[in-house]
C-alpha cells in the first residue's frame, strides 16, 4: 500500500490507463518512484526530437502537444488534463520525442525517468504485458481519430470531440451538460485539423442544430444531439 506521502499519485496512477491495471504492490512501488514537478504558464517541457527520458502524469493544470515545421507551421494533436499521460512513448521506446510539450497554464505534474521505471519492469514482470496492452490501446485510438479525420465533415468531428470531453461527466436533470474545454477556438480548430474561421462555423451549425448553446467561457451541450449529428454511439 503507499505511504501518506506518495497517496496522491497513488491515486492518480490507479485511474490511468498504463497504471491502472497494475496489482497493487506494483503500483505502490510505481507510486514511490514519480517526482512532483511544476511549470508555468508558456513553459516549453519539452522540444520535438529532444530526448525521452521522462513519462509524465498531469495532476493540475493543461499541458499541449504539438507538432511543428522548420517554417513554424505547427499542430495541435492532443491537450491533456489531470489524470492524463504524456511523455510515455518515447520512454516506452529509448527513442527522442516526436512532439513538443508546452503548459496551457500553471501546471503541476508527477514524472517518471526511464531508468527507474525499467528497474520496475525488471521488478514487476507483469508490469510488461499491461505496456503492450495500453499500446495496443493507443494505436487503436490513432487509428480512429485518423477515420474520423478522413471520413467525416468538421460539424460530425467536432460533435464527437465535445462527447468525448463529456465522458465522466452527469447529466443535469432536464437541462444541457456544461462543459469549460479550458483552451481557445484556435487550439480546437488545430486539435480537428480545421481552421479557426471553418471552426467557428461548424460551431455555430451546432448551436442552430441546438445541441450547443455558447456563452463567453463555455457551452452547454446536448449529449443526445450532438451523438446523432456525430454519427456515433457514445462509449
Amino acid at each position: 500500500m503507499p505511504t501518506s506521502g506518495n497517496e496522491q499519485i497513488f491515486d492518480l496512477l490507479s485511474r490511468a490507463p498504463l497504471f491502472g491495471t497494475f496489482a497493487p504492490d506494483a503500483l505502490a512501488a510505481c507510486a514511490e518512484k514519480f517526482r512532483e514537478v511544476r511549470f508555468a504558464k508558456d513553459e516549453m517541457l519539452f522540444a520535438r526530437g529532444d530526448p525521452g527520458t521522462h513519462l509524465y502524469i498531469v495532476c493540475e493544470g493543461q499541458i499541449r502537444l504539438a507538432i511543428a515545421t522548420s517554417e513554424g507551421r505547427e499542430l495541435s494533436f492532443q491537450i491533456v488534463g489531470p489524470g492524463d499521460l504524456f511523455g510515455e512513448i518515447a520512454l516506452l521506446d529509448g527513442q527522442s520525442r516526436s512532439a513538443g510539450a508546452t503548459a496551457l497554464a500553471a501546471t503541476t505534474a508527477f514524472s517518471l525517468d526511464r531508468n527507474a521505471f525499467n528497474r520496475l519492469r525488471a521488478a514487476y514482470p507483469a508490469i510488461s504485458d499491461a505496456v503492450i496492452s495500453y499500446l495496443s490501446r493507443r494505436l487503436r485510438e490513432v487509428s480512429d481519430k485518423l477515420e474520423t479525420l478522413a471520413l467525416y465533415p468538421l460539424e460530425n468531428r467536432l460533435a464527437r470531440f465535445l462527447l468525448t470531453a463529456l465522458q465522466g461527466q452527469p447529466d443535469p436533470v432536464g437541462r444541457r451538460t456544461p462543459l469549460e474545454l479550458g483552451y481557445s477556438q484556435g487550439e480546437l480548430a488545430m486539435l480537428l485539423g480545421a481552421s479557426r474561421p471553418k471552426l467557428n462555423a461548424a460551431l455555430g451549425a451546432l448551436e442552430r442544430a441546438g445541441a450547443i448553446r455558447r456563452t463567453s467561457d463555455r457551452l452547454f451541450c446536448d449529449r443526445a444531439m450532438l451523438a446523432q449529428i456525430g454519427q456515433w454511439d457514445e462509449p
